[in-house]
């Protein structure tokens, strides 16, 4: 028999504790614990959803089209619009119309840049329906040679080629619900064999004509069935869990497909559902109970477009699938002076804290492994604003003397000693930082009240730029640059806030919500990358959310329970240092965007 070192190409390392440097699947001995372990990668068990960037016009029964990062939207309504835009994984953009305005059509695509747009309802009506066919060739739609059945509301192979691709069932212009199937070849339609229950509403999935799944719909009344085609024939399966209409969903093929939303609202307006080939399984529902959206992507990355709440909206929601890596915070090496409320600069390797509560005036530098104290700030103080790329160059701002009150004094780090520079202009503490010691920013903030002041740094000088929004203080950290930032959460009493607001260089603009109002959390990043950490709310908090450009969702929270420390770093890897809990700690965490799962080799 193979030894283990045969096998493998290594010993069984000892190690005491976990060790930091096995391979994934790598057995070693804890001989702490005196168990044998290994490790793999920790990685999500379902999916879920968040808010995504919003279509530039509010519409349902819209029809989408590609993938996550390259979607077609098309069509809808109120009315019969020819509305179409195209998603570049960033924003949306409007492009060149459908030639016929329509809504409840088919809309098919595996790309963004070759897609149809099949029947439809076109006009006030009746007759309501269609038959028109267009194609999308990434420019322009041309209409094509029609469908053999004029309808709406049915289902499609979402993502199968404009060469090759399936409509099914519906509502007719003659009986109200059809079972209908027509097979498009590039050129022409040709009805084939029925599905067993007709009904309009439904959804559909496949990447194909010859492979399909067709789901849900009204009978009436709403109905669960699933049906798969082969090529030749409808066979039904087994159903979704809840019965619906006015669904939605995509899918990759026949055998893997989501289905999402749907009527009744708001009983199975949120509802999600994946299938496997065999079964459908309940998973993660939606942010907001919605029916008659778009859909495209696939069961890992999938979009959710518009629909109705009762009107038509504009919202788009952005499905992950499960096995996305999962990100932890770890204990490291303590500080060495606890305190709360300092300056921080640099990244997760290393990084810079200075001052803090209560008059703190050490600073101590973080190689990735331990803390050093270093040369002090000129001037003890707390609260202030912190910002810097490196340990090695940083600036601190305002911020508080117990016994003055606010503080307007500025001090650059040159990587050995702080030196005075000019002074802000409005003295304060409490605000949220950004930049590096050349170019900083520092926002809002307490003066004798909750201020939006903000003010740009340019190695020499501060300058009065635009306010926040919402005034407010207590938000910590230190967040992108002096043209691209990002403020999250904060206080403006008797309340804490849940507001973002992101900075262009110019103006600050109001964008997605925290999920959790809490003042002192300590946020780190980019304004399109950003982690925000700890807080009150109004109790200590542990809550970690991580923030995409969009919207903030919520991740492995700290180890303990605190606010006002120090962040620094992104949302792949991040430190956070002291804080209060409530009283002042030496507590150093640090974030990493993946982690691993430890077993004992018996488990």
């Amino acid at each position: 028999m193979a030894t283990y070192k045969e096998d493998v190409g290594t010993a069984v390392t000892n190690y005491a504790g976990n060790s930091p440097s096995v391979a994934d699947g790598e057995v070693w001995y804890d001989s702490t614990n005196k168990d044998f372990k290994y490790q793999y990668p920790a990685l999500t068990t379902s999916g879920s959803w968040r808010s995504g960037v919003d279509l530039n016009a509010a519409r349902s029964q819209i029809r989408g089209f590609g993938t996550y990062t390259a979607t077609i939207a098309a069509g809808g309504g109120p009315g019969y619009v020819d509305n179409t835009e195209t998603w570049n994984g960033t924003n949306w953009t409007e492009v060149n119309n459908l030639t016929t305005g329509r809504s409840q059509g088919a809309g098919i695509g595996a790309t963004s840049t070759a897609g149809l747009y099949a029947c439809g309802a076109h006009i006030p009506g009746p007759p309501y329906y269609t038959n028109i066919t267009e194609t999308w060739n990434g420019t322009n739609w041309t209409e094509v040679n029609d469908a053999g059945t004029s309808r709406g509301l049915m289902g499609m192979t979402g993502n199968a080629p404009n060469t090759a691709a399936l409509i099914f069932a519906g509502d007719g212009t003659g009986p109200n619900r059809v079972a209908n199937t027509e097979i498009w070849n590039g050129t022409n339609w040709t009805e084939v064999n029925d599905l067993n229950q007709s009904k309009y509403a439904p959804w559909g999935a496949g990447d194909s004509s010859t492979a399909a799944i067709c789901w849900a719909g009204n009978v009436p009344p709403a109905t669960a069935n699933t049906e798969l085609w082969n090529g030749t024939n409808w066979t039904e399966v087994n159903n979704l869990n809840t019965a619906k209409q006015y669904t939605s969903g995509t899918g990759p093929s026949s055998t893997d497909a989501i289905a999402f939303g749907g009527s009744p609202r708001p009983s199975v307006g949120t509802q999600t559902e994946l299938w496997n080939g065999t079964n459908w399984t309940e998973t993660n529902d939606l942010s907001t109970a919605k029916d008659s959206m778009g859909g495209s992507g696939t069961t890992t990355n999938a979009m959710s477009l518009g629909g109705s709440t009762g009107s038509a909206i504009s919202a788009v929601e952005e499905w992950t699938g499960a096995g996305q890596p999962v990100g932890a915070w770890a204990t490291v090496n303590s500080i060495n002076t606890a305190r709360a409320q300092m300056g921080v600069a640099g990244t997760a390797a290393g990084s810079l804290i200075a001052g803090g509560s209560t008059d703190k005036n050490e600073t101590e530098i973080w190689n990735g492994t331990n803390w050093t104290e270093v040369n002090n700030l000129n001037t003890a103080r707390q609260a202030m604003f912190g910002s810097g790329a490196s340990s090695t160059a940083a600036i601190v701002s305002g911020g508080e003397v117990s016994t003055v009150g606010n503080n307007g004094s500025v001090e650059t780090w040159n990587g050995s000693n702080w030196t005075e520079v000019n002074d802000m202009n409005s003295a304060r503490r409490l605000g949220s930082s950004g930049g590096t010691s050349t170019a900083a920013l520092a926002s809002g903030g307490y003066t004798t009240t909750d201020v939006g002041l903000t003010e740009s740094w340019n190695g020499t000088n501060w300058t009065e730029v635009n306010d926040l929004n919402t005034a407010r203080r207590s938000m910590f950290g230190n967040v992108g640059t002096n043209t691209a930032s990002l403020v999250a959460g904060g206080k403006t009493p008797p309340g804490v806030h849940a507001q973002t607001e992101t900075w262009n260089g110019t103006n600050w603009t109001e964008v997605n919500d925290l999920n959790d109002s809490r003042e002192s959390l300590a946020t780190s990043g980019t304004s399109t990358a950003a982690l925000a950490a700890g807080g009150e709310s109004p109790g200590y908090t542990a809550n970690t959310e991580d923030w995409n450009g969009v919207s903030w969702a919520e991740v492995a929270n700290l180890n303990s329970a605190k606010g006002s420390g120090g962040n620094t770093g992104s949302t792949s890897a991040s430190i956070y240092a002291g804080g209060s809990t409530p009283s002042v700690t030496a507590e150093a965490e640090e974030w990493s965007g993946s982690s691993n799962t430890i077993k004992v080799l018996s488990d």
